[in-house]
């Protein structure tokens, strides 16, 4: 087992563009690690580097404490599943997941008895004399697991593995990863465009963006302490209402205005946050789909924390519904009851819990409060 440890990694690309920019991170030994972020943040090209098969333009790459910057894909004892599964057709399933350990001259009995194993583990033991193309898509990715288990490796890196699967498969999958990790006890580099995936199955997040690292943190504390507007908005669905506003002041207390609405910033939040200096100045208010709400009960205890809205739409999910909001020309999504009497066309008094109020800068995104 190993940690991994990234030091301002940088690759550049011929014709000077540049995908992974001063890259730092130290991945401890058994930690199960996130890379999300949105299509092109150079959330994968780092994976590439990690294994191997991206050469790194600048910076020092360490498995261990050994540096593997010049060190052969081969050669670093990481296992690698991709998003396309990448098994050999005309290989079954027990060929597939026996080949690496066959290039590398692993005797056969040896060879049998840890993909037999691994077969078990993640029940395809029925399936090892078919070939991929009999396979569902749930169980070609679980051979090209199983072909990663069975080399022992350092280090895990998975890019996008459950992509290509259907909605309930992916949600399975995610559990089987989860308890996979525990019971390997391996360090687990994973790559995802899906926040809910990074939510659910990580240690820690690292969010990116244009080839930056924007936030490295645990899944709570990036949901609810986010360093940026970037970061507020990837994470979480649906995303975080913003909503630009003016801060202002009297006596000791700030308040938030926009349009006829005008919200108290509550005092023991407003301490310590650095508000002073951005006094009648626009700024973002975010605050959380689930932290809008339209019950009475609600309402009338929030005090001056309300508005009126338009309803423009509804979505009806089953154990909750989504309201799209025109409040005060601004737009908004509450998740609310499903029981809510809310729909298209209504004017419809709704709360902020302001307790989970977030404050951007407007002009450079970054927090102010959270």
């Amino acid at each position: 087992m190993a940690s991994v440890t990234l030091k301002n990694i940088a690759k550049v690309y011929p014709g000077g563009v540049q995908a992974v920019s001063d890259f730092n991170l130290k991945i401890a030994d058994k930690e199960f690690i996130i890379l999300v972020g949105p299509s092109g943040c150079g959330k994968s090209t780092t994976l590439r580097m990690i294994a191997g098969l991206e050469e790194i333009t600048g910076g020092e790459l360490y498995i261990g404490d050994t540096l593997v910057n010049k060190i052969e894909a081969k050669d670093r004892d990481i296992a690698m599943v991709f998003q396309s599964y990448a098994l050999y057709p005309h290989m079954n399933v027990f060929e597939n997941m026996a080949f690496g350990l066959k290039l590398r001259k692993v005797p056969k009995d040896e060879i049998r008895k840890r993909v037999e194993a691994a077969a078990k583990r993640l029940d395809i033991y029925s399936l090892l004399d078919r070939k991929p193309k009999e396979l569902s898509g749930g169980q070609r990715q679980r051979v090209a697991l199983g072909r990663a288990i069975v080399r022992d490796p350092k280090v895990f890196l998975l890019d996008e593995p459950l992509s290509n699967l259907d909605a309930k498969l992916r949600t399975q999958m995610r559990t089987e990863i989860s308890k996979l990790h525990k019971t390997l006890g391996t360090t687990f580099i994973y790559v995802t465009h899906d926040q809910t995936e990074a939510m659910t199955m990580g240690d820690r997040i690292v969010v990116m963006k244009d080839g930056f690292i924007q936030q490295v943190d645990t899944p709570r504390n990036l949901y609810e302490r986010p360093v940026n507007q970037f970061v507020a908005g990837f994470m979480g669905s649906p995303q975080m209402n913003f909503i630009e506003a003016v801060l202002g002041k009297s006596g000791n207390a700030y308040t938030l205005a926009f349009g006829r609405c005008t919200l108290p910033v509550p005092a023991h939040k407003a301490q310590g946050a650095q508000l002073e200096s951005f006094v009648g100045k626009n700024v973002v208010l975010g605050i959380r789909p689930e932290d809008v709400h339209d019950e009475e009960d609600f309402i009338q205890k929030a005090g001056g924390a309300h508005a009126v809205c338009g309803v423009e739409v509804t979505e009806l999910m089953g154990a909750e519904t989504y309201l799209y909001l025109n409040c005060e020309g601004a737009a908004l999504t509450a998740r609310v009851s499903p029981d809510t009497p809310a729909k298209a066309g209504d004017q419809r008094q709704i709360a902020f819990d302001l307790e989970k109020m977030h404050i951007f800068d407007k002009a450079t995104e970054a927090a102010i409060l959270n």
